[in-house]
């Protein structure tokens, strides 16, 4: 496809720049969570969108999916939603050729390569594990057959942080399997401004298709290659590692972390590192490329005391002293 990978650094870091400005037809600000988004798209990562009502999470992900040539699918998720209703299920029907009874699986909405999970917290934890074996192994168990899933496959979760009634929490170990959780903001004035002219008109932009599923297969095993150096390594170790509540630890840590975040976080922070420099035509992550994606990557692996709770200190605020600290 590339004569090297040089070459294929700079076309990607141009393709990204194409795919923003298409997003950006629809969508108005959000440009770190873009940013965000696309990062774990080549790290072939899964994110947890979480916002009120109304700040177009539905309506990024569906843009991100029209600028990418790849299957999309959406499951709105709801208290009496199945995991057959995700996965699909077998059915009973007639083989014309032997008139014999046989079962025959027909694929559930997992099956595509852009899957928008909306309101993820809105159905119970049997049918949320339901996404656990695809998010991680890539594939689908029925009736003891397995089903692999087409590549890529990428799983974009959205969660209303405001509604509590009727909502069932993700388990921590779901928790960890989203690379990014990404936290949207209300826009500015001046962005709302934008936002409430553009979709009050007949306006209606065309949002082009940037990359298919070959190329992106292409530039997510190129970032794998990102040659990434030992301190670079050592940074994001070093980061996880000070999230934990062990012996040696901080006081500040001790005091108001009950669990820490585990060895994923560390291995999320150099791969996303390698995305975000690949993206700024970059050929090697620095230090920065960690500490700009600690925060979406530890907020939701790290675990408050009560205490902490109570005095108002979030997972952010423990973050940020932890980036204050380490060097």
């Amino acid at each position: 496809m590339f004569k090297n990978d040089v070459e294929a650094v700079e076309a990607l870091s141009s393709r990204i720049k194409n795919l923003k400005q298409e997003i950006k037809k629809v969508i108005v600000g959000q440009d770190e969570i873009i940013e965000n988004l696309l990062i774990a798209l080549l790290s072939k990562g899964h994110c947890l969108l979480i916002g009120v009502p109304g700040l177009a999470k539905t309506l990024l992900i569906k843009t991100l999916a029209q600028a990418l040539d790849l299957k999309f699918s959406r499951i709105q998720f709801t208290p009496d939603l199945m995991p057959s209703d995700i996965t699909g299920t077998e059915i009973l029907e007639i083989d014309p050729a032997t008139n014999q009874r046989v079962f025959k699986f027909v694929k559930g909405p997992i099956f595509t390569n852009i899957l928008l999970a909306d309101e993820i917290n809105r159905t119970p934890p049997k049918t949320q594990s339901a996404l656990l074996e695809a998010m991680q192994e890539l594939q689908v168990t029925a009736a003891g057959n397995k089903y692999p899933l087409e590549e890529p496959f990428f799983v974009l979760a959205t969660q209303n942080p405001i509604e509590q009634e009727g909502t069932y929490p993700l388990p921590e170990a779901q928790l960890d399997r989203f690379m990014f959780n990404l936290w949207l903001d209300y826009p500015s004035k001046n962005e709302e401004i934008e936002i409430v002219k553009t979709t009050t008109s007949q306006f209606n932009p065309e949002v082009n298709k940037i990359l298919n599923s070959k190329e992106l297969k292409y530039f997510q095993e190129l970032v794998r290659r990102v040659p990434v150096a030992d301190n670079v390594i050592e940074f994001a170790v070093k980061l996880t590692n000070a999230t934990r509540p062990v012996d040696g630890a901080i006081k500040f840590i001790k005091d108001n972390v009950s669990w820490g975040a585990g060895p994923r976080a560390s291995q999320f922070m150099v791969i996303a590192a390698k995305a975000r420099s690949v993206m700024n035509g970059s050929f090697t992550p620095s230090i920065d490329d960690v500490k700009s994606v600690a925060l979406p990557i530890l907020r939701h692996r790290i675990i408050p005391t009560f205490s902490a709770e109570a005095d108002g200190i979030t997972s952010a605020h423990i973050i940020e002293k932890i980036l204050e600290q380490i060097n």
